[in-house]
């Protein structure tokens, strides 16, 4: 397994990215979508860690650069609210696109996780582009300004729910179970008892459920070594 910092094409431009190998130097392809904080090594480490199973896994640096400590949430909401969504959702598609091109990649799809605005971000990827064929949604929400239409995802879907979450509550995670499942879209949604938004995060020790993260984290392998081919 090794990982390292590079780039894809998006648009005419580049997004930088962070790429891991499985040892075995070939595997499925997964991108993993970042929390509000930015690229910071606690998603570098999902990154290695799906590698570590197997996957070629990539995840784009959407703040290009800029980043949160975990201590700073009004920074990291600056950074979320300044994040272009546009510009976003063609950097999510071109990694995707780039992924795929890679002769180490074996699969013809994607699965995609995101964590927090990234659960979101991942929603809203798989209605852009049918190369996802499964998303691990940790409990995502869709920042202002987004707009998506759920009815579009073409894989499969799992949804991560916090017992206790301010930001994406009980009701908004039905309504888009709801959406989901009149167009058709295989969605189910986890919920962990005991569990506060951010609990997959290990870098926030006042926050992490070990328990609830282990079981997420099989579901998210399980789903992805059935769809992602």
């Amino acid at each position: 397994m090794s990982g390292k910092h590079t780039s894809a094409p998006s648009n005419g431009d580049s997004v930088p990215v962070y790429l891991s190998t499985p040892s075995s130097g070939s595997g499925p392809g997964v991108v993993v979508i970042q929390e509000w904080w930015g690229l910071v090594p606690h998603i570098r480490d999902v990154v290695d860690r799906f590698a570590a199973e197997g996957f070629v896994a990539a995840a784009p640096d959407l703040y290009r650069g800029a980043k949160a400590d975990n201590n700073e949430p009004d920074r990291a909401g600056e950074l979320l609210m300044a994040m272009a969504l546009d510009r976003a959702a063609k950097d999510m598609v071109g990694t995707v696109d780039d992924l795929l091109a890679r002769p180490e990649v074996s699969s013809g799809t994607v699965g995609v996780v995101g964590f927090c605005m990234g659960g979101g971000l991942a929603l809203k990827l798989a209605t852009l582009t049918p190369k996802v064929s499964a998303v691990a949604a940790f409990y995502g929400f869709p920042r202002d300004g987004l707009s998506w239409d759920l009815g579009r995802i073409s894989g499969a879907v799992h949804y991560h729910q916090a017992e206790q979450d301010d930001f994406a509550p009980d009701e908004l995670v039905q309504e888009m179970k709801a959406e989901m499942e009149a167009a058709g879209v295989p969605v189910d949604v986890f919920s962990y008892p005991g569990t506060e938004h951010a609990f997959f995060n290990d870098d926030r020790p006042e926050i992490h459920h070990p328990e609830a993260s282990e079981l997420a984290w099989g579901r998210t392998l399980e789903l992805f070594r059935a769809n992602v081919r």
